[in-house]
């Protein structure tokens, strides 16, 4: 009898496999090698919405561009922005979806929409992608949290009604030591403590057990001892790279970052999200998506690079995008405004259809944008390259209403 990678794989639940035997874990491993569709995503987070003239969709010879001029790409016909000069040698793995459109035009709001595929409503919360990945997708060999946020902001990924469990673990720069997951005394000491805590523990649950399984506390703790003492907490620390490959992603927070994101799925986690903030141009736009442009073309860049010599291209998604972009017409102080009617993201790896850009701008925003594209599509599309079905339904507790993972269509020009 053959078990999909759901089937055996659920048996396993939170953060990981920690407390799965050792040919439980080789059978996870090869269930998921035993079906074809990727198996990570890594969501590059352009917090407070950066401009699409300035970024993926330049039309240098308008009046809007205010200056911003294009760069020639290696996809035929395919123009970045200028200050894009080494992520324009990658975009033949690269797919941009210039005619995004939302409904929510502010930051809360279209963060929310942009990373669950809903708008927000009072009588749920949704989850965001990476949550349902961690889901849906196959438990996987990682006994470290298989959802982490890195730079997170001030809305990383949650789990919404699939559970906190689910939310995303939030780590700062890759260049420091992860806090929080290193005994304060000696490995003996520490061990003495854990006994000591199971006794209390088991006292405090006698005659009150379903009210303490209730709480996930012993689930909590047991997933954050198998975190601590996990070789894979090491993929968090980049310095463990060469130094030439380090100087590749940029010496950035976001660069490092990025370069954890590659190391981290590496060893099974399913959902990496990091984030560069400070898009947010109403003033001065030119001049801070300049000093932003500086610092996600090389670590974007290095990443699909990264990605293909180590084969994970294909087996990953990536996502590159904000929460809106920004207005043709440049304000009185220099800057661009909040803009939900025609902006871009990039999508690669994952088996996508790449070197191509979808959908067409009007320079001047006075025209709709040619084949608009609603967030929920994108959603769909990502889901779908991940081998999940975006028509599939779980049931938010509470209102017991089904909801689907996406309420999109997948985008038919990008998937093979």
């Amino acid at each position: 009898m053959r078990i999909d990678r759901r089937g055996f794989l659920s048996l396993g639940v939170g953060a990981g496999l920690g407390w799965l035997t050792p040919a439980a874990q080789i059978l996870a491993r090869q269930a998921e090698k035993a079906d074809g569709p990727p198996s990570s995503l890594i969501l590059l987070w352009l917090a407070g919405g950066p401009s699409q003239l300035e970024t993926f969709d330049p039309h240098p010879d308008s009046a809007s561009a205010g200056g911003t001029r294009a760069v020639e790409t290696a996809a035929k016909g395919v123009r970045l922005a200028s200050g894009f000069e080494r992520l324009a040698g990658e975009m033949g793995s690269v797919a941009l979806v210039r005619s995004m459109t939302s409904k929510e035009g502010d930051h809360e709001r279209g963060t929310y929409m942009l990373k669950t595929g809903y708008r927000p409503d009072p009588t749920v919360v949704h989850p965001s992608i990476g949550a349902i990945c961690c889901h849906e997708l196959p438990v996987g060999p990682a006994d470290i949290p298989r959802h982490v946020s890195i730079l997170a902001g001030q809305w990383p990924g949650r789990g919404g009604f699939l559970g906190g469990e689910y939310d995303a673990f939030q780590a700062d720069d890759p260049k420091g030591k992860l806090p929080d997951v290193s005994a304060f005394v000696p490995s003996e000491r520490d061990a003495r403590r854990a006994l000591d805590l199971d006794v209390v523990d088991r006292a405090f649950a006698h005659g009150r057990s379903a009210r303490v399984e209730a709480t996930l506390h012993r689930k909590a703790v047991a997933s954050a001892r198998a975190m601590m003492t996990s070789e894979q907490l090491k993929a968090f620390d980049v310095g463990q790279e060469s130094a030439e490959t380090r100087a590749e992603y940029g010496d950035s927070p976001f660069g490092r970052g990025c370069l954890a994101a590659r190391r981290l799925i590496e060893v099974g986690v399913r959902c990496v999200e990091v984030t560069l903030d400070g898009w947010d141009s109403h003033v001065n736009n030119h001049e801070v998506h300049r000093r932003l442009v500086g610092v996600l073309d090389p670590a974007f860049s290095a990443l699909l690079r990264d990605l293909r010599r180590r084969d994970l291209l294909d087996r990953t998604v990536v996502l590159c995008c904000g929460e809106f972009g920004r207005t043709p017409r440049i304000n009185p102080f220099g800057g661009r405004d909040h803009w939900t009617n025609g902006f871009s993201l990039a999508l690669a790896g994952g088996g996508l259809n790449a070197g191509l850009a979808l959908g067409e701008t009007d320079p001047e925003g006075v025209k709709d944008p040619a084949r608009p594209v609603p967030v929920q599509d994108v959603h769909a599309t990502v889901l779908s390259a991940l081998g999940l079905d975006p028509a599939r339904e779980n049931v938010a507790p509470v209102t017991g209403r089904p909801i689907k993972l996406s309420e999109g269509r997948p985008i038919r020009e990008l998937l093979g």
